[in-house]
């Protein structure tokens, strides 16, 4: 296939449309439920309230507003896929903004700028009879009428178009880690399962033995965690191919399909990570320097342990409970005495050389 045919091909996935609309009409439209935000998307308001003003101050002068990107669904709803921190501004400013998120945030109260000094300690509405800290009719209604661009992904676009717009333009301002914008648009194509995956990296076994950090939970990293248990027991890996490509994929073969049995797989999840934390504890997936298991999570003790366990239930739960202990001590032990595990495991090795080498062999690594 040449180069022409493949952009020919790419442009048949995406059907987009757009066009200018008032801030008051993207207020309204959020209003009437017709403009969505998934409430899972409002613990990602980052915003300060600094930014908030500035973004404020930028309508009020008439700058120039960047584009926000929906995706119109078969209904004619739309769901907004980039835009998150100004749509946001702009409906927590007028009071207009719903769910948990708003009620924490409260009402936004600006401050002052470079320019617009006087902004200081204003809002929408007075906050009393007499007060003189409301914005007034006059700039409300200059705000409302302020003009901003909408691009629209149409329903008839492939599924993963909707997936590659949000990560590709979700890569500055208040920067989304690899797994916020996985779970952004597990969201929108599978809502069950992304609760479910959210249940397991809940799950108390796996998040002591993976001994995530306040920092590593706030970027979602258990859920990444999860997901590559499960990528790697359900998706075949393609060598050479990045892995967070690979875990995009993964996320959306998985959500996508009716056939995969979430019920099954989570008593899997399960039953892996209590005989991991029930062994080893926090020490799970560190290094073992001969006397001790010591320092940070290492991924490829995770990787090869997590799968290989995961591939040899039936065998290591037959053991009994002090053995099973030992076995799998002994094999956490063993894994620096292998010279394919070595090899392929340092701080120099790419995550695709890693993933190829050691994914096919993990199984029997941890088999009895």
């Amino acid at each position: 296939m040449t180069l022409a045919d493949e952009i020919g091909k790419a442009r048949k996935r995406v059907v987009t449309d757009g066009y200018e609309m008032s801030l008051g009409e993207v207020v309204n439209l959020y209003r009437d439920k017709e403009l969505v935000i998934d409430p899972v998307f409002q613990r990602l308001f980052r915003w300060g309230d600094e930014r908030k003003t500035r973004f404020i101050e930028s309508v009020i002068l008439g700058i120039p507003i960047p584009p926000i990107f929906v995706y119109q669904d078969k209904d004619g709803i739309w769901e907004l896929v980039d835009g998150l921190q100004r749509v946001s501004t702009i409906l927590q400013l007028t009071g207009d903004l719903q769910g948990v998120r708003a009620q924490e945030l409260g009402a936004l109260v600006l401050n002052g700028t470079r320019f617009l000094p006087s902004l200081d300690g204003k809002r929408w509405n007075e906050s009393a009879q007499g007060a003189g800290d409301g914005l007034g009719q006059a700039l409300q209604i200059e705000i409302k009428r302020s003009r901003i661009r909408v691009e629209i992904l149409k329903a008839e676009s492939d599924v993963s178009a909707k997936f590659e717009l949000f990560q590709r333009l979700n890569t500055g301002g208040a920067k989304l880690s690899e797994q916020e914008v996985r779970n952004s648009i597990a969201v929108s194509i599978n809502r069950s399962f992304y609760d479910w995956i959210i249940a397991q990296s809940n799950n108390q076994d796996f998040k002591n033995a993976t001994s995530q950090t306040p920092v590593a939970l706030d970027a979602q990293e258990g859920v990444e965690l999860a997901l590559r248990f499960l990528a790697f027991r359900n998706v075949a890996y393609q060598p050479g191919l990045d892995v967070h490509e690979y875990l995009d994929e993964a996320l959306m073969t998985l959500a996508s399909d009716p056939k995969f049995d979430m019920i099954s797989e989570g008593l899997v999840f399960e039953r892996t990570f209590k005989i991991l934390n029930n062994a080893l504890g926090t020490a799970a997936f560190k290094k073992w320097d001969g006397n001790a298991f010591k320092g940070m999570f290492l991924m490829s003790v995770y990787e090869v342990m997590s799968t290989g366990v995961s591939r040899n239930l039936a065998a290591i739960e037959s053991m009994q409970q002090d053995r099973q202990k030992s076995f799998i001590q002994e094999k956490a032990q063993c894994l620096w005495k292998n010279p394919a595990f070595t090899q392929n495991s340092g701080a120099g090795v790419r995550g695709t050389t890693r993933l190829s080498k050691l994914l096919p062999i993990a199984a029997d690594l941890m088999k009895p």
